[in-house]
This record gives C-alpha cells, structure tokens and sequence, in this order.
C-alpha cells in the first residue's frame, strides 16, 4: 500500500532573520490566541477552511497525478497553476514523493527523470545547469515560488522545494526575462514546502558511496482555528566522500516557512540558510587548442582535481507573499524576495594537451564574490464575462535588483603538468609575478549589476463552452545593466534597452481526455556588445529576440496521461561581417519533438518517461566552417524511461528502475570533436512498513548501475564545449522515520 505524503551587503544578520521570522509568525500568534473563534472585539470570525498550498494562493498545488510522481498541471508564470489540459504550454510538475524515492539531493538530480532536460555543468567551477531544448539555463536563473535568483546559485539542496515545475520553450511574456539571459529554452521553477493538514514529524538518516553521511528533519503543524496557520521547518546536515576518489563535500540548511490564511487574505513566508563545501571536486575537461580528437573517457572513479582546490558557497534567503481578494472576482497579491550570498573558491581546472596520452595542464585561479538580490511583483488578477465570451485577465508589474562584487587571481601562465589518466597532484602553488589579478580577493568591489523591470497584460478568452481557450498578452520589459572595473569600482560600460514582448496561444479542448494547442512566444536577453576589433566597437546591440513556434498534442486516458509537442525556436547571433561591422545578422534554429508520458499503466506499476528528438543548428554564423553545424553539446536524440513496480505480496515493497540515453554531440562550433552519446541504468527499491505504530520507509538506490565510463556533459556556458565525466556506480541507502 502506498502511503499519501505531505507534501554583507547589507547583510541579511541573524537579527534580521529573527525580526523577518516575528513578523511571519505574528498571524500565528494571533491566530493561536483567538483558537476560540472570536476575534479580540468578541464578533465571531467567519469559518475558514484550510487546504495547503505551496504559496499565498488561492490556487494552491496542483493535485498529483496518478502515480503520484508528476502533478495534473503547474504554474505558467503570471497566469497562474493550470491544469495540463487547459494550458497552451508544456509543463510538467515533479513532485515531493518523486523526489524522496529517487534519493534525489539537487534540483539536477531530479531533472534526470525529465526526457527533455540535460543537466551540464556550469563554466569553470561546479554550478548546475540545465539544458533545454538546447539551451543552457543556468541554476542561478531558477525561480523560486515565482522569483528569480533567490535560492543559492550554484547548488540547490531539495530540501528546500517541495516541487520541481519545469516549463517548455521560451518565456518572456510568463515569466519575464531571466537575470542572466536564460529561459530561451524553458524554466525552472521550485516551490517551497508548506505545512500539510496533518502534523508531520520526520527524521531521515542515510549513507552512500564514499563515506558520504546524511540526517535530515521535516518538522510541521497547523494551528488556529481551522488550522489557518502553518509553520514547517526543515534542517539537513551532509558530510563526507563521494563515490569519486578523494571527493569531499559538505552540507548545512536551515528553512522555515509560514503561511496564514483567513476568508479572504492569505500570507506566506519563507526564510533558509545554506552552506555547502566543495573539497578536491573533480573539475571540467578543457580540449587545448592543438586537440583534434576527443580522448577517452577515464576511469570514472579517477579524480584529477588538485588536492588543495575547493569551492565554498553559503546564502541567505527569504520571500514574502500576499494576495486579498477584492472581490468574488478580482484578487491583488504582492511578493517580495532577497538573497546575499557569498562564494570562495580556489580552482585547477583541467586543459588536455594530447588526447592520445592524456597529458594537460592545469593552473590555480582563486575567486572571491558576494551577491545581493532583491526583487519583487505587484499583479491583479481577475474574471469577467462579455456576452458568451469568458474572460480571466491578469496585470503584473515586476522589479529586480542585482549586485554583484567579484575579485579574482588567475595564474594562467604558470601552468604545471598533470594527466587525465593517470593526475599528477602539486602542493598548492603561490601567486606568479605574471598572475592576472581583478580587484582583491579579501575585499571585492562591485563589478556588475542588473535591474529588470516590467509590467504585463494578459487576458485568456473562454469560447464555445470553455472548450476553446484562447490568451493574448504583451509584456514591456526594461534592462538596465552595468559593468565595472575590478580595481576601482568604477562604471566602464552601462546597457539601457527595452523590448516588448507577447504571447499568442490557444487551446482546444476535443473531449475531456484530449487537448491541442499551439503558441508563439518570444525570449528575451542581452544584446552582445561589439568587440575593439569592429568599426562600431563598444556598440551595444539591442536585445536579443528569440521566437518560438510550438504545437501540440495532450492526452488523459484518466490513469495515464502525456503529450506530444513540436517546436521550434530561432535565436539570434552577432559576427563580424566583411566590412568588421558587428551586428546581428546571424541566428541559431533549434527546432524538435518531444513525447511524454506518466501515470499508473496498471495497477501497481507506475511510468514515467520520453524522449526528444532535437535538430540544433548554427544556420548563420558568418564563417562557412560553422554554419550548418550543430550546436555544442546537444544532441539530436535523448530519452528516459522510468518505471516504478509494487511487488506482488509483500505489501509496502516496491523496486524501479530509470533508462537514461543521450545521443552524440559535439564539442566544437566546427562539429570536428565528436562526443560519443551514452545509456545508463539506475535501479532502486523503497518499503514501507509500521513499527510500533510509526511509519518508517526503506530506500536503497544504485545509480550507474553497469558503472558505466562515458562524458555525462558537454558545455554548460553558450560556445564552450568543455567535459564532464559522469558519476562512477553511486549506493544510497536511507531510512525515514514518521513519528
């Protein structure tokens, strides 16, 4: 039987969380202290009835769809949580159950289920990005609860979400443009967990390959009448080696949060702290300029990371969200968010000089950085009827504020020699006279920041009975971003542009089991600026516009369910020309299918999986050696299975197993360095059982069950192409215990 789960700068001080964390908690205290059903005056509080949502909204969750691994639907941006079928978008929601039984412990990690994602690597140091329809999204263009960049940048614990929504195909009209020019190929957005109706005490404990260590506690309760106030606390401490030789990483987290609600006002919170530490993390893969062939992949268990290198990144963060309704039919909200963070890293990566031998090189680059993200949305949100025409309109203004201080020490002259093969470790090296240096590392100056702001109308009209949907909406946004010097803070460059963008999309409703549905929608980034080399030198060129056309097919056969979409998407891409005018006269197209499917194909057995078909291409480039080429590290075929099966007989046992393919691509702009594509098997088990009368579950999971050696990624920044070894064969095991 299947158990139903619960679902400096300044700086953000201690004192200032506490002060955050009374004024949440406040409602509570007033909603505990009127338990009686009386407000303060004596008058008799109207009956509220409390369902848990992820957010201040009205929404809430969208419910789990049978087999409980994925939701019925998800939030499309400004539009709110929809369900699949009434959407012109495709969007899938992972959920918490999902999460737990695949030992999930990043975002990454559970977007290994999803047949249309590929996590790389973010460039030079050890950040998660996400691969897209072909296009990169980095970690720190994630959204939390609707807010961008609020959650730690490189590494994102999953202790910290309760779901998993990522949305197909560009997005500037939903979610606006991302902070550092992703979203062209989706987002990623992460919900926050909220107290269930029932209390939850829950202690995890697990081990896996390495030594690697783990407790964990998810702790909530409701209070006031009708359980209208909810607290849930979570906290998880990680230590230990990884299945990787000499690997050591480290991992504290701390995250409340608080929700209130009454008959027509609803409040929620949140506020965490993260600190994780890398130690001798086996590095990216550089191809020197002299390789002309991509070397074998090494032993995966082969760490060629320098013994003194590390990576240290610790956040914190916290949001705030309200929404009233005016009335029967109009609803304001207001969200708030900020972050500081703070990272430190000293890196070796590693460049190979010969694939055939193995021989490279690798040199220290130390790096210093502080992020301060403040941002926020203002929308109201509404339905109206004219005539036989439905209408659900919505506007929102948004702001987002980044600021960035960076220093760095990049030796890049003094190289020492090492090996893929077989590493040669060197005592940590002193600062050459030749070392580059921007700014000081103890104290960094600021050196970028960012301001986003837009507004947006959009209205979606009901037809025929509601069997028609149909939204237009148009989004203005502004960019306002500026650069400067390491060494003396001052501005050297400032971009000042603004686009509008829209949405055309529709939906048609053939019967309750089956929807189609087609969309234009437009990305938005930040226009390159022309190089000294060119005749306009130091132009900034107008926003990048991407432009995406989409149809597709929905199915809900009531247990199982999926989707089949075709799409493409041309983005474009500034060269010189003949007379070293830099302009945008060039542009990528990434152009595909995708199918997907979930649900419980019988009882007891439960599926999830797809695959996509993608034909990236670099139509003009300027350089007849890449147009026609395909893009860096995608590949042309990509697919997971996954099924899940409860064993007859033994009540509470279930095993699974996940296929993961990802075809050839390449790992030059010219397609002369051939990545060769991989499969991987991961297998897993997980049973439920009652000892003295509390619920405690069993997991045990191998990833990489053949150990299988192969390049797990190529790139994960736009037109580099370095590699990533895949994880060797990784145990799992934990045991949670509900009390």
């Amino acid at each position: 039987m299947r158990n139903p789960r619960s679902p400096r700068h300044p700086a953000l001080t201690p004192v200032a969380l506490a002060a955050l964390l009374f004024t949440l908690a406040a409602p509570a205290a007033w909603a505990q202290a009127t338990a009686s059903g009386t407000e303060p005056d004596g008058k008799t509080m109207s009956t509220v009835t409390v369902n848990a949502s992820a957010d201040a909204s009205a929404q809430g969750l969208s419910p789990a769809y049978p087999g409980g691994q994925v939701a019925r639907g998800g939030r499309a941006g400004i539009l709110g949580t929809k369900d699949a079928m009434d959407t012109p978008f495709s969007i899938t929601s992972y959920t918490n159950e999902l999460i737990q039984d695949r030992h999930a412990r990043s975002v990454g990690d559970v977007l290994q289920n999803d047949p249309t994602v590929r996590v790389a690597r973010g460039f030079g140091n050890f950040q998660e990005a996400f691969f897209i329809r072909g296009f990169i999204l980095d970690s720190d263009d994630t959204a939390y609860n609707g807010l961008y960049s609020l959650l730690p940048r490189q590494y994102i614990a999953t202790e910290l979400f309760e779901r998993v929504e990522v949305l197909r195909g560009a997005s500037a009209f939903l979610n606006g443009a991302s902070p550092n020019g992703g979203g062209l190929g989706g987002s990623i957005n992460l919900l926050p967990k909220r107290a269930p109706n029932e209390p939850l005490n829950r202690v995890t404990f697990g081990v896996a390959s390495g030594g690697q260590t783990q407790v964990a506690a998810d702790i909530a309760r409701r209070f006031g009448p009708d359980g209208n106030t909810g607290i849930r606390v979570n906290a998880a401490a990680r230590n230990g080696g990884t299945a990787v030789d000499h690997e050591d990483v480290q991992l504290g987290l701390l995250a409340v949060g608080l929700d209130w609600r009454s008959r027509d006002v609803r409040l929620s919170g949140d506020v965490g702290w993260q600190d994780h530490k890398l130690k001798n993390t086996r590095t990216n893969v550089t191809l020197g300029s002299a390789v002309t062939t991509v070397p074998n992949v090494p032993n995966n268990q082969t760490n060629f990371a320098q013994p003194w290198s590390y990576s240290n990144e610790r956040d914190v963060f916290g949001t705030l969200r309200g929404e009233w309704d005016l009335s029967p039919s109009t609803t304001a909200w207001a969200a708030a968010g900020a972050r500081r963070g703070e990272e430190a890293n000293s890196l070796a990566n590693l460049t190979v000089t010969n694939a055939a031998s193995g021989a490279a090189t690798t040199y220290r680059f130390d790096n210093t950085r502080k992020d301060s993200v403040n941002t926020g949305e203002l929308g109201l949100r509404g339905k109206l009827q004219t005539g036989s025409v439905g209408h659900e309109w919505v506007a929102v203004a948004s702001h987002y504020d980044f600021e960035k201080k960076n220093a760095y020490a990049m030796d890049w002259r003094n190289t020492h020699a090492t090996n893929l093969y077989n590493p040669i470790a060197t005592n940590l090296p002193g600062f050459s006279a030749n070392t580059l240096f921007g700014g000081d590392l103890a104290n960094p100056l600021r050196t970028g920041s960012t301001r986003l702001s837009s507004f947006a109308l959009g209205d979606t009209m009901a037809f025929m009975d509601n069997r028609l949907l149909f939204t237009v909406g148009l989004r203005h946004q502004k960019m306002e971003i500026a650069n400067y010097d390491y060494g003396t803070g001052l501005q050297t460059d400032r971009y000042d542009q603004s686009r509008t963008s829209p949405l055309l999309a529709a939906v048609y409703k053939v019967n309750k089991g089956l929807s189609v549905y087609a969309n234009y929608v437009e990305g938005l980034s930040q226009g390159q600026t022309a190089p000294s080399t060119a005749t306009n030198r130091g132009e900034m060129l107008a926003p990048y516009v991407s432009k995406q056309k989409e149809v597709g097919i929905k199915f809900d056969a009531g247990r199982v369910g999926g989707s089949v979409a075709l799409f493409s998407t041309t983005k474009p891409r500034a060269f010189l020309n003949a007379a070293n005018l830099f302009s945008t006269s060039g542009k990528d197209r990434h152009q595909g299918i995708e199918l997907a499917v979930q649900g419980e194909a019988t009882q007891g057995l439960r599926l999830l999986g797809g695959l996509t078909w993608l034909d990236a291409k670099q139509l003009t480039t300027g350089a007849a050696a890449t147009d026609g080429q395909r893009v860096i590290g995608v590949p042309k075929l990509q697919a997971n299975l996954g099924a899940e099966w409860d064993v007859p007989g033994v009540p509470g046992l279930a095993v699974d197993g996940r296929w993961v393919h990802t075809g050839a691509s390449y790992a030059n702009a010219t397609n002369t360095l051939r990545v060769p594509g991989w499969n991987r098997l991961d297998v897993g088990a997980r049973y439920m059982t009652e000892v003295q009368g509390k619920l405690v579950t069993l997991r045990a999971r191998i990833d990489n069950l053949t150990n299988r050696n192969y390049w797990a990624s190529v790139g994960g920044y736009p037109g580099s192409g370095y590699l990533v070894v895949g994880a060797p064969r990784t145990l799992s095991l934990s045991v949670s215990v509900d009390f």
